[in-house]
């Protein structure tokens, strides 16, 4: 999971519910859209704070940035209804995020999971959309390890929904050592973000990421500028089959050094800076 760099919001960034057409959505605001608008959707167990860290580069770079948790996704509310987080439901609340944060076309951004999601958006309507930006997200399901792992999780989550600090207990329980944060406030956050998400969201959307089909093909067809941005090295999907989803989508190609499947949250000023840059050769219609 996505540990954010800091807790506290940049100067002059908002919290604030975001209202759509399919519900409320709690979001990070920072920026005027001098040059644009994106729009930033996390991923597995993750939520906006993923994305505090680019906030501010961002803004500065002339962009409004709306980080947003999916439904049942941290502060956003949800059902305790599996197929409310169907992968076609979620792609319906981006583009009614979309609509609601900018009349234009606004520059779209996924990760991990977000990257599925977002993709899925697309593929059912491009037009809200300035360009699409795939974050440490691959192809397909996740990679065969990382299966395996999230399909223990999924079972212990049918099996334990109403216990989800005994889930939590036992899923640390596997991570190395070095995967627990130093910060206090860092590692409380993390256990209250994933107490406050809704388990069918988790459930759901853990099948997505063990079942997704290739859709590049698909991806390959919209006439959209696309970024495929990733770490040196990724988990969850290999970082060669990456470069070739890149070639396959006709994408650019960003690898951010000394960063792993989070580099908006282990190198937030680089990957900013790639960001602007691509946003910037691609202004909205």
């Amino acid at each position: 999971m996505s540990k954010p760099p800091r807790l506290t919001l940049p100067s002059g960034a908002r919290a604030y519910l975001l209202s759509t057409a399919r519900g409320e959505f709690a979001v990070h605001e920072a920026g005027e859209p001098v040059r644009g608008t994106a729009l930033l959707v996390p991923g597995f167990t993750g939520s906006k704070e993923d994305f505090v860290g680019l906030l501010e580069p961002l803004a500065a770079a002339g962009y409004r940035v709306v980080a947003v948790d999916g439904r049942g996704q941290h502060e956003s509310p949800g059902p305790r209804e599996e197929p409310a987080y169907a992968l076609e439901e979620l792609a319906r609340d981006v583009l009614a995020q979309a609509a609601a944060v900018d009349g234009r076309p606004v520059h779209l951004l996924g990760h991990s999971l977000g990257g599925l999601i977002a993709r899925a958006a697309v593929l059912r309507d491009a037009s809200p959309f300035a360009s699409l930006t795939l974050l440490s997200s691959g192809p397909a399901a996740i990679a065969e390890d990382q299966r395996e792992r999230t399909k223990l999780l999924v079972a212990a989550l049918e099996a334990m929904r109403e216990d989800m600090p005994g889930v939590w207990t036992a899923m640390r329980s596997f991570d190395p050592e070095d995967a627990v944060p130093d910060a206090p406030e860092l590692a409380e956050f993390l256990r209250a973000r994933w107490l406050a998400t809704v388990p069918e969201q988790l459930i759901a959307t853990g099948r997505i990421l063990v079942s997704e089909p290739d859709r590049v093909d698909a991806l390959s067809g919209v006439e959209l500028p696309k970024l495929v941005l990733s770490g040196e090295v990724d988990y969850a999907w290999p970082v060669p089959l990456m470069d070739e989803m890149a070639e396959r989508l006709g994408a650019a190609r960003v690898v951010v050094a000394g960063t792993e499947h989070s580099p908006n949250a282990e190198n937030p000023q680089v990957t900013a800076g790639a960001l602007a840059s691509f946003w910037d050769s691609h202004p909205r219609g």
